[in-house]
């Protein structure tokens, strides 16, 4: 009866907002909320999981594969077999082999795109943000010519006057044609932020304008950066690929899925395994990595309570 009476009075003292510090439950903090509401997010988690497995399948996998990517002496067009699941191409390498290189250079284009995207994204939205009047309108002008010009086209161009084929080209043109919608939604952030307390009292002890922007703005945007990051990688992974689909992209000795998805498309009705393998892989990497994105976005929402399934 002690104990009910106890648990009683300390239920009546926490709803009047009575009990003393050292009663009340320890707070989380914002970065265990987010990891703790992203863990509960069973879609996110089951996408991350399948997302891992593709990425350690296509680093380690390729050292213990029997066949090398660029072993051509195999007969051509072996259907599917116990040594060639997805069989061989017209001339003569294991497909299996193809999708794992494939993979790992669709990946590096992807997230170097990503990084180099977020990079100048945040940096130009954050400046334009804060400082506003012309440096704003020069920015978000620039932006919005960016904006109206056709991604994959300008991409193609640029790709052959610099001399397409190489993975590392391929990455900065797109990522030339991808910083704009992180630019504008961390501009829009930069200028909220920009009016609240924390920033006057930055200004009023002496912080620069550059401090002020990558101690203050920046750290307060990081889950937003963090979401369109993610999001970037999947949006990379399939502009490299309509790239190299239509020949504009990445050549040999370099390949990418979108490549080996170009060089099989022929085979599509008469030896569907070259054409799909590349192509589930290809859409499972976007589907799981859309997903986590989803997943940190309900995260990082301050006004999202309920846990998601």
């Amino acid at each position: 009866m002690a104990d009910l009476n106890s648990l009683l009075a300390t239920e009546t003292a926490a709803a009047e907002g009575t009990l003393p510090p050292e009663a009340l439950p320890e707070p989380r903090s914002q970065g265990k909320l987010v990891l703790r509401k992203f863990l509960h997010h069973k879609l996110a988690m089951a996408s991350s999981a399948v997302l891992l497995l593709i990425v350690l399948a296509s680093i380690v996998l390729p050292i213990f594969w029997k066949h090398n990517y660029e072993d051509s002496s195999f007969p051509s067009f072996a259907k599917p077999s116990g040594d060639f699941p997805l069989g061989t191409t017209q001339v003569g390498k294991d497909m299996v082999s193809q999708v794992l290189r494939g993979t790992q250079y669709s990946l590096l284009i992807a997230l170097t795109v990503s990084i180099l995207a977020t990079v100048v994204g945040v940096v130009l939205g954050a400046v334009a943000g804060y400082l506003r009047g012309f440096s704003d309108s020069a920015i978000s002008r620039v932006t919005d010519l960016f904006l109206i010009v056709p991604q994959i086209a300008a991409a193609a161009i640029l790709a052959k006057v610099f001399g397409g084929g190489s993975w590392y080209i391929v990455a900065l043109v797109l990522a030339a044609f991808a910083w704009m919608q992180i630019a504008r939604i961390t501009r829009a952030e930069a200028m909220s932020l920009s009016q609240r307390e924390f920033v006057d009292a930055a200004r009023a002890s002496g912080a620069g304008t550059f401090r002020i922007i990558f101690k203050h703005l920046v750290p307060n945007m990081v889950g937003s950066i963090t979401v369109n990051a993610t999001l970037a990688v999947a949006q990379a992974v399939l502009a490299e690929a309509a790239l190299s689909f239509i020949g504009l992209g990445v050549q040999l000795p370099d390949t990418s899925l979108g490549r080996v998805i170009l060089e099989n498309y022929a085979q599509l009705q008469t030896r569907p395994a070259l054409f799909f393998g590349p192509f589930v892989v290809l859409v499972l990497i976007s589907l799981t990595i859309n997903f986590i994105g989803d997943g940190l976005r309900d995260a990082f929402d301050p006004r999202q309570r309920r846990m998601k399934a």
